[in-house]
């Protein structure tokens, strides 16, 4: 019997180290100072002026482009003193900007900055910036900024247009309504839940209808719907959600949502540590896992931690890997919750069987050689082979069977199989960590494939994490995908 072990708290791991501090200066109604006339200058003086700052631009020659700014400030006013600035111009300034083309000149405007408790950017002299600016994304006021720490700015510019394109320009009133209602949310009387429940409705709204230009009718028409869902919002709820079989993208997006929304997220073993990268980082995370025939969290145990939090007011996530609806326990979830009473929601996953055979570039139904897919487990309750598996079924030549937990029983279900019919010829593939960076492929006809998993350990090849194996003739492709791998094993 497996040793029971107790639910694990994950700590949240700590911020990777960053080359820059993101932050934004709030300008509006400030003095800055842009030392310098020409064309870069006039740049850094209009985003100045665009986030609301009296902009005093002081050169001894002004550019076209920095009368233009000036004449035209999007913003903030912008006003040219055409003479060397001095260190009195920076006192009472919020930020300056310098653009020199010598080193000298650069430092003293920098020290002069410095001096006077100045925040400053010398243009393209990165040891005389206290800060950088990035590539920026408008919807103000949402605002995204991307740096590089000065690396490569193309690759920068590269990723803003990226995030331009994905980012419709409607965001921007979406953004702004947000920042009007936000002071009528607090006054509403909502509970704590019910007002991040206001968010959640209003950012699906948003999404779905980034072009709608919110107005008051919606502002009441969302609230509504937030009164109506807060009691459940209250009580709780459990969501069971797939996290796919390790590649963090192919979550779906309900289920990233799900992950930002949640106060406690149960997660199984299987789960890449990667996916947990989406969740929130104030939600309590919880290892309650079960492992191959090693400590493992009581399902009945598992079930109770999950009510009694739902019950508590918390938004909780049982995050299973794959798709919690196939060899995932989730029929005892699910009939748990519904016995107390729990709120309930289930986001599929993409399961394993289907990542794997899309890195393994196979189709499972293929037209000529499969009918039917159907999937199976490896081992029952006690970790033994299933005593009522279908073996005529396993052992049809027009299906593809996927065997999800096969590791333990792997030599015993070949060999059975080909005694109830299966052609020792089957082409099967057995990959562990499927999608993952430490993914592993074995393939083999079914009556070697064990041995050759064997093989693949003594060679060094990694054959630890989730398992699954595929068989039937819609897999033959993979047998070459993994020839490869043992030329080179061999030759090494």
């Amino acid at each position: 019997m497996a040793e029971a072990r107790k639910p694990i708290e994950t700590r949240t791991p700590r911020m990777e180290s960053l080359a820059r501090l993101p932050v934004f200066f709030a300008l509006a109604g400030k003095r800055a100072v842009v030392a310098g006339g020409r064309a870069a200058a006039a740049w850094k003086a209009e985003l100045l002026s665009a986030a609301g700052a009296a902009v005093d631009v002081i050169a001894a020659d002004i550019s076209p482009e920095m009368r233009d700014v000036a004449a035209d400030a999007p913003r903030g006013p912008v006003t040219l003193h055409e003479r060397d600035w001095t260190a009195q111009d920076l006192s009472g300034a919020a930020i300056a900007i310098g653009d020199f083309a010598d080193d000298a000149a650069a430092g003293a405007f920098y020290e002069a900055a410095r001096a006077a408790g100045v925040p400053v950017n010398v243009i393209d002299k990165p040891k005389f910036c206290d800060f950088a600016f990035g590539a920026i994304v408008n919807r103000s006021p949402l605002v995204i900024g991307v740096s590089t720490d000065g690396a490569a700015p193309v690759f920068g510019q590269a990723i803003r247009a990226k995030l331009e394109a994905m980012l419709p320009q409607g965001f921007a009133r979406w953004a702004d309504a947000a920042r009007q209602w936000r002071d009528a949310v607090k006054a509403s009387g909502l509970s704590f839940e019910a007002r991040r429940r206001f968010w959640q409705i209003f950012t699906t709204r948003a999404i779905r209808e980034p072009e709608h230009a919110p107005g008051t009718a919606d502002f009441e028409s969302l609230l509504a719907a937030t009164r109506e869902q807060a009691p459940a919002a209250e009580a709780g709820s459990v969501t069971l959600v797939g996290a796919g079989p390790g590649d963090p993208e192919l979550l779906t997006l309900k289920a990233v949502r799900a992950l930002q929304s949640a106060d406690v997220i149960l997660f199984d073993d299987l789960v890449a540590r990667a996916v947990l990268d989406f969740a929130r980082r104030e939600a309590k995370k919880l290892l309650v896992g079960k492992t191959g025939h090693g400590p493992s969290c009581k399902q009945e145990e598992i079930n109770a931690l999950m009510v009694s939090l739902a019950r508590a007011g918390r938004r909780v996530v049982r995050l299973k890997g794959g798709d919690p609806l196939i060899f995932g326990r989730a029929g005892e979830e699910i009939e748990a919750c519904r016995a107390a009473g729990i709120a309930l929601e289930i986001v599929p996953g993409v399961t394993a069987a289907q990542g794997a055979a899309a890195r393994l570039g196979v189709s499972l139904t293929e037209r000529a050689s499969a009918r039917r897919v159907q999937y199976i487990t490896g081992h029952d309750r006690s970790g033994e082979l299933p005593p009522d598996l279908d073996w005529s079924s396993i052992a049809d030549p027009s299906a593809t069977t996927a065997v999800y937990m096969p590791k333990k029983t792997l030599g015993e279900l070949a060999a059975r199989a080909i005694a109830h019919g299966l052609d020792p010829a089957t082409p099967a593939v057995a990959i562990a960590g499927a999608t993952r960076e430490d993914e592993t492929v074995v393939a083999a006809p079914i009556a070697a494939l064990a041995s050759r998993v064997a093989q693949a350990r003594l060679e060094g090849r990694s054959f630890e994490g989730p398992a699954l194996v595929l068989i039937g003739k819609a897999v033959a492709g993979a047998m070459r995908k993994d020839e490869p791998q043992r030329t080179k094993q061999a030759s090494a």
